[in-house]
């Protein structure tokens, strides 16, 4: 099926950056906006980035890599949870991408499905007639108050921008959603709403292409059927297979913070230990993957099957 924004890909734009139409969000809280946005210098060369990027991106960690390099000049966010519908599940799967720390309940708030808050936030993008929609935390009621007020109360500021794809002629059905948080200027909103209406078929596209690429490498794992992830399994290191087991709890807990892009300061603090055990921690990672860096840990963890189900609570270190 072909989503309603699912549109041709952009060309680069022209040397004068052309005016872009306004958001037209009718969520709780709409971006104030001016009748015409025009992009600066430095985001017409990050769109042109993006663009050429944008074949490359096919694992979790090049997509976060993709929106930490490319969409920050964009869309300036410190928080970005974004969903698929999935088929075999018949719900909107969300995942989060962050760099300051959030405690595992406000993860969990923002990622459930079925939970008042992503609800609330899928129903004002939907109220809002497909538009980027901004949405005032403060101003939802109800189950979403408490789950709104947490999340505020961590990140620092109470409005996140909301944007999506939903099936033709049926905008309830959501396809994708996105969801952005980061201070930014009143004056600066309209402008980030206007830019992330601009990408929003890209970044559609690429995450629906990055969660089927995802879900391909786990399920071999999951399951024990030989397949591409397993084969993974002996390309670690020297060329010997890393056993799951050799992983221990602790390190997969380590695993999934930096995969969701925490320093190690971050991890300690959310973990209540020192920065250097993280450190630690993370060099026997890469010894025992045989990876050489942060990123190349994760991508192999992940085409393992080592993050299925880790947990990222804050129990005392192991």
């Amino acid at each position: 099926m072909t989503p309603t924004h699912d549109r041709s890909q952009a060309a680069p734009p022209p040397a004068t950056p052309p005016p872009l139409p306004a958001s037209h969000g009718n969520g709780p809280s709409s971006a104030s906006r001016a009748d015409t946005v025009v992009l600066n210098g430095e985001q017409a060369q990050a769109i042109v980035r993006l663009l050429e990027a944008a074949p490359t991106v096919h694992r979790r960690y090049q997509f976060f890599v993709w929106t930490q390099t490319q969409m920050q000049a964009l869309v300036p966010h410190q928080l970005m949870v974004c969903g698929a519908y999935q088929r075999q599940r018949r719900s909107v799967v969300f995942d989060t991408f962050h760099n300051i720390v959030l405690s595992p309940e406000v993860l969990a708030s923002i990622t459930d499905p079925d939970g008042p808050l992503t609800r609330a936030l899928g129903q004002a993008w939907v109220d809002g007639r497909g538009q980027p929609t901004a949405v005032a935390l403060e101003r939802l009621d109800g189950d979403a108050a408490l789950a709104a007020r947490t999340l505020r109360e961590q990140l620092g500021y109470g409005e996140l921008l909301v944007h999506g794809v939903a099936r033709p002629q049926r905008p309830s059905e959501i396809e994708s959603l996105f969801i952005f948080g980061g201070p930014v200027a009143a004056e600066r909103s309209a402008q980030r709403a206007a830019c992330l209406d601009l990408v929003l078929p890209q970044l559609h596209r690429i995450w629906q292409r990055v969660v089927i690429t995802e879900h391909e490498l786990l399920r071999p794992a999951a399951t024990g059927l030989p397949g591409k992830a397993n084969a993974d399994r002996g390309n670690a290191g020297s060329g010997r297979a890393v056993p799951a087991q050799a992983i221990t709890p602790r390190e997969r807990q380590i695993l999934q913070w930096v995969r969701d892009g925490n320093s190690n300061q971050q991890v300690a603090e959310a973990l209540h230990i020192s920065p250097l055990t993280v450190k630690n921690h993370v060099q026997k990672i890469l010894r025992k993957l045989g990876a050489s860096n942060r990123a190349q840990a994760v991508a192999r963890a992940m085409s393992m099957g080592l993050l299925l189900g880790a947990d990222t609570g804050t129990d005392s270190d192991r």
